[in-house]
């Protein structure tokens, strides 16, 4: 048994599962979008969507999607400062199917794109991603990931992982697109990935986009 096990993980906020479990995955979000978004819509699932407000639900969503840790007063303020950023936010309930009760599905949009993040806090602070950008997929962020969009093509795959040079944990690979021959790679590593090889991968040729979501 770990220490965290034992005394809990430092955090703000009353609840493992509704709050710090809540700022992990908009900062998530917050990582995948390279930034602080322009606007952001909070659908809330389930337990999140009856109890958001009396657990600080609310405040960690905002706090995450600013890029706030866990461990920050400031996550109290939340809704303050969002708004003196001038971060256009919207929460509100709906029903996303069949999972787990402590859901939330992010979309937002920065520098004109947009993005779409949903999450489960499935307790103690945990979370498990799954869905990114409309594909299914598993992640715990228990390491640094690598979301790359690429062609679905024989041999893209081998040449794509061949610019990674860390020690690959796991990997995903969804097909978004048999016609258009487009798939999403989920690559999870061990170590860091350096910007010289960020900079490699957006240069292969079978590559579309690259997203880096460093642990935290």
């Amino acid at each position: 048994m770990s220490i965290r096990e034992i005394l809990g993980p430092v955090m703000v906020g009353p609840s493992s599962s509704h709050t710090l479990g809540a700022l992990r995955i908009a900062r998530f979000a917050y990582k995948f979008g390279g930034g602080v978004p322009d606007e952001v819509v909070f659908v809330l699932h389930g337990s999140f969507a009856e109890t958001h407000r009396g657990h600080g639900t609310d405040r960690a969503l905002v706090a995450g999607i600013m890029g706030i840790k866990p461990d920050d007063e400031k996550i109290k303020k939340a809704l303050i400062i969002a708004k003196r950023k001038g971060l256009k936010y919207e929460i509100k309930g709906s029903d996303l199917g069949e999972v787990h009760p402590n859901t939330v599905l992010i979309n937002f949009k920065r520098n004109n794109k947009r993005y779409s993040i949903m999450g489960s806090s499935i307790g103690g602070g945990e979370i498990k991603i799954i869905k990114i950008n409309d594909v299914n997929c598993e992640l715990t962020w228990e390491h640094n990931t690598v979301v790359i969009s690429m062609k679905d093509v024989s041999g893209a795959l081998a040449e794509v992982l061949r610019c990674i040079p860390q020690n690959i944990a796991n990997l995903y690979m969804r097909r978004v697109s048999a016609v258009n021959k487009r798939a999403v790679a989920l690559v999870e590593i061990d170590e860091p990935l350096s910007t010289k090889i960020f900079e490699k991968l957006k240069k292969n040729r079978f590559v579309y986009e690259v997203y880096y979501i460093p642990r935290d």
